[in-house]
């Protein structure tokens, strides 16, 4: 098998190299095995925009500032990212269900379970790192985070709801236990009720339960209770429930008893109901809510892997998703950003959250053994991945410009490649490399958009880009091809552009020429027949003009030479027939050396008499009206 790299895939084919004794013929296909396929993906494009204006967002906060007035900024700009996730995740569902194509269906199903592990992820590092809650508060956002990630309850209760009997529906009680593992007690009570008003001799049973779930603490970060007092008014609801489980207050009724369990955060009630929990970190969480609701953030981790452990069948292996998460609640950042890497199909989520984290001052102790730090690594790898889509490099010039280290030079290296189909696209690549001073890179667009229009004969284009890329020899190449072309057709193409080349001319002395040339027929045809005149002799005395287009300058001299009027003086037609013996001088030394053809040699011949004529005859009235002035 054979393979060539690309900056962002892979083309690979099959040889004909064979293994001995292997026959047959080779394939002829040429495979390309794209390393990031998300970038094509329409709808993760948004995620790709939208992110783009929140990470630019983000560096223009100011370094100076503390870090405690900067925290509810980097919340906010947590949430927005987020918020982008599920947007996102929102769509592809939508055209999951909607669309008829299998193939689309299942990329769509795979990228939203994608996008929910990352969105998980997030919000896990943003509870822990990012707003670091402190004991208390700590419980109340995991609860908020299982709860957000485990939606499905509500749509199960809504079917119960709205069925004709709720307190009869089959899945009654899965609702109330799914909202007592979520610490959702407010609407536990209220489905509760319907059951009551159905058995009537149960009703003190469930009165008696309502008053335990309503008497439940729950922290209050903004109120003045402090936590110690918390924990103490926690505790005696805590013996309150197991004493009523020690009575058989509701051993008559199993639900309710089951309920109580619960509440008491007894161990294996919860793991039998490991199919509503559908998770070890939901069990985490239900566990603490139950257990420890006063939890410190350093204590997260033991608890973490004691519910891991239980909760997992000692024969399956656990899930890179596990292992993130385990590593999150063990505060171990480089191995949250590392498995990530390692699991997910592209460089957005890591190089954004390592980002962020790194704006938090979470992530200072860490330098790559290769010069980088590890937010420019990945923000580098992610930015180059954007590069190879006909449309998001424009987006990567960002990331790489907030690179301080090793951006500029990504930047260089991956803006030559981008393909320049049209003038419009090149003109944006030119923009970026002009803003940025980098001139090298200026160079080489222009010569390529210069050389493009050359090929295909637009030769204003070609001037205009060769001017830009300050090219002299180009441009002198141009210039040659414009004067060829009007000695052929005897008028200039793309007047406009050589009208107003202003002190561009200075490039080179062909383009000034040009420049002067052109100058020369303005004022021909506006009738200021002296100060042509006097243009016309500068460019050949000069020696601006090239000697080959001396004969050219003379023949436009003739009608001058023609007018009533004398406009050449007398040392300028001395001037003019010096200039002309020199040129016929040099094309006899071209016929002895060539062999031009007899016709060619006549015409030539015919001219130079011509020119004479004309120059003799100029010569005596300027002498005569010169002479006249004098007297």
């Amino acid at each position: 098998m054979g393979f060539a790299w690309g900056p962002g895939d892979i083309l690979v084919y099959e040889t004909l190299y064979k293994a001995s004794g292997a026959s047959g013929s080779g394939c002829s296909f040429i495979h390309e095995i794209r390393k990031d396929e998300d970038i094509y993906s329409p709808i993760l494009r948004k995620l790709f925009n939208e992110s783009h204006h929140i990470f630019v967002g983000l560096q223009t906060i100011r370094e100076e500032l503390p870090s405690k007035s900067k925290k509810p900024q980097f919340v906010s700009i947590s949430k927005n990212y987020r918020s982008v996730i599920r947007a996102c995740m929102e769509e592809l569902q939508q055209v999951a269900v909607s669309t008829r194509n299998v193939e689309l269906a299942t990329q769509c199903g795979n990228q939203v379970s994608i996008l929910l592990a990352i969105e998980l992820i997030w919000n896990l590092c943003e509870v822990l790192f990012i707003d670091a809650a402190p004991a208390g508060s700590l419980l109340l956002h995991l609860l908020d985070w299982v709860r957000l990630h485990k939606a499905d309850v509500d749509e199960r209760a809504r079917e119960v709801l709205q069925s004709e009997s709720p307190a009869e529906h089959h899945d009654y009680w899965d609702v109330v236990v799914s909202y007592v593992l979520q610490g959702r007690l407010e609407e536990v009570r209220q489905m509760l009720v319907k059951q009551g008003t159905l058995q009537p001799a149960a009703r003190s049973m469930y009165k008696q339960m309502d008053t335990l779930l309503s008497k439940m603490p729950f922290y209050n970060p903004g109120g003045t209770q402090t936590l110690t007092e918390f924990d103490v008014k926690w505790r005696h609801w805590h013996e309150e429930v197991d004493r009523c489980l020690q009575d058989n207050s509701f051993a008559s009724n199993r639900h309710l008893e089951v309920i109580c369990k619960i509440l008491l955060g007894d161990e294996d009630t919860l793991l039998d109901h490991k199919e509503l929990l559908g998770t070890w970190y939901h069990f985490l969480v239900t566990r603490l809510l139950f257990c420890h609701p006063t939890v410190k953030p350093t204590e997260l981790h033991y608890y973490a892997q004691s519910c891991m452990t239980m909760f997992l069948d000692s024969r399956s292996v656990s899930e890179p998703l596990d292992n993130i998460l385990l590593a999150a609640f063990e505060f171990d950042i480089h191995q949250v950003i590392k498995e990530c890497s390692i699991a997910l199909n592209n460089w957005w989520f890591v190089a954004h959250l390592t980002d962020l984290l790194d704006h938090c001052k979470l992530l200072q102790s860490h330098n790559l053994h290769f010069g980088s730090n590890l937010r420019e690594f990945l923000l580098l790898e992610y930015a180059s991945g954007l590069f190879t889509h006909h449309s998001l490099w424009q987006l990567a010039v960002d990331y790489f410009d907030h690179c301080p280290e090793f951006g500029r030079v990504y930047l260089e290296l991956q803006i030559e490649r981008v393909p320049l189909e049209t003038e419009r696209k090149a003109l944006k690549v030119l923009r970026i490399c002009e803003q940025r001073q980098m001139s090298e890179q200026v160079r080489s667009i222009c010569k390529i958009m210069a050389m493009r229009a050359l090929r295909n004969n637009r030769l204003g284009s070609a001037l205009s880009w060769s001017i830009r890329a300050k090219d002299a020899a180009f441009a002198t190449l141009i210039s040659e091809r414009f004067l060829q072309d009007y000695c052929a057709k005897g008028t200039f193409s793309d007047l406009d552009l050589i009208d107003n080349l202003g002190p561009a001319m200075l490039l080179s002395d062909r383009l000034t020429f040009l420049g002067k040339y052109r100058e020369f027929h303005k004022l021909y045809g506006e009738k200021r027949f002296r100060e042509a005149a006097k243009l016309l002799l500068s460019l050949m005395t000069a020696k601006i003009a090239p000697q080959s287009f001396w004969m050219t300058l003379l023949t436009d001299a003739l009608p001058l030479l023609e007018q009533k009027e004398v406009i050449f003086t007398a040392d300028q037609t001395y001037e003019l027939m010096f200039c002309l013996e020199e040129l016929t001088s040099s094309l006899n030394i071209t016929a002895s050396s060539t062999d031009r053809p007899m016709q060619e040699e006549d015409v030539e011949v015919t001219k130079v008499e011509l020119l004479r004529l004309a120059l003799a005859r100029n010569l005596a009235q300027a002498i005569v009206k010169e002479g006249t002035v004098e007297t």
